[in-house]
């Protein structure tokens, strides 16, 4: 493929891109939520062909400084998929989403490469939302967290012939997101090795019973989030990994509180139906556990990711 040049030299580029909890208990590989943590990146493009990474904030000590950075792998990605040549880059890096924790921190690391891009060649190459999700889940391998990292909300995912898929839909305003990150941290490929291939039928109906009632839940009856976030296809296999996780997950649901494992784990997120019903469960999980967990008191995102032209001159 000839590739034409890229964007002009000094071009710069601001992206916001939220947190996201998947799966919410029986939607497996499916349902996300966007959560309003957000990690920040700006992009100005150099001469010649050189890179520049400079990362604060969450795992700055351990996030790459070269090409293999998951942001710049993105936008190398999507420059390659456009025809175009990428440029030299300096990317400055605020994480603030929790790594390993299972709020979507690599998701989110792909989509702000992907928006980067989008900023960068705007003018060019448009990258509109289906090339997007396209691309991402190209790189993250699923659709269920970078679909609300792009889009933001609650996001239904899905893959057809014509590739990945989504739907956003509205959140209630009484549904009060509170997520307990712990210190540890959990991959994502040792999660999913847990859970078996095949499950019982009447295991599978239950969750689809379960999801079907989740979306009411969280559009129409927040009242109902409780039965609506019951599964039987990953949570309880995945137990024997996250003790910890699993007796908190426990512990809320028995006190009337819709807990769930968030993502992949460690981090268990509650849907709770009301600001004050949130400082319940925060109260309840301090005296359910003498792990230390850090309790986040977050809104749901409705905007998703965001670019913005940050060139000095630009209007």
């Amino acid at each position: 493929m000839n590739q034409a040049a890229g964007p002009v030299r000094g071009r710069a580029v601001a992206v916001r891109v939220p947190a996201t909890s998947a799966n919410l208990g029986p939607g497996f590989d499916t349902l996300g939520l966007a959560l309003s943590v957000y990690d920040e990146l700006v992009v100005t493009t150099l001469p010649g062909d050189g890179l520049e990474v400079v990362v604060t904030g969450e795992g700055a000590d351990a996030v790459p400084r070269d090409a293999s950075n998951l942001v710049v792998r993105a936008i190398a990605y999507a420059f390659e998929s456009a025809g175009r040549r990428m440029p030299g880059l300096r990317l400055e890096a605020r994480n603030v989403i929790p790594h390993g924790r299972g709020l979507g921190s690599s998701g989110a690391a792909v989509v702000s490469g992907l928006l980067a891009a989008k900023g960068l060649l705007q003018g060019d190459v448009e990258l509109g939302p289906d090339t997007l999700l396209r691309l991402a889940t190209e790189l993250e391998g699923h659709p269920d967290n970078v679909a609300p990292a792009l889009f933001g909300g609650l996001t239904i995912a899905w893959v057809d012939e014509s590739g990945p898929q989504h739907k956003k839909l509205l959140v209630h305003r009484g549904v009060s997101p509170l997520v307990f990150v712990p210190e540890s941290t959990m991959s994502t490929s040792v999660a999913r090795s847990l859970q078996p291939l095949h499950v019982p039928r009447e295991d599978a109906v239950f969750n689809v019973s379960r999801s079907a009632l989740l979306i009411a839940a969280l559009m129409q009856s927040p009242e109902l989030l409780l039965a609506a976030t019951e599964d039987k296809l990953h949570q309880n296999y995945r137990a024997q990994a996250m003790p910890q996780t699993d007796r908190l997950v426990r512990s809320l649901r028995e006190g009337g509180f819709a807990g769930v494992v968030s993502g992949a784990g460690p981090s268990v997120l509650v849907l709770a139906d009301g600001p004050g019903r949130r400082l319940e469960a925060a109260a309840l999980a301090a005296r359910a556990t003498d792990t230390p967990w850090e309790a986040l008191m977050l809104a749901v995102d409705f905007k998703g990711g965001t670019v913005r032209d940050v060139t000095e001159g630009s209007t």
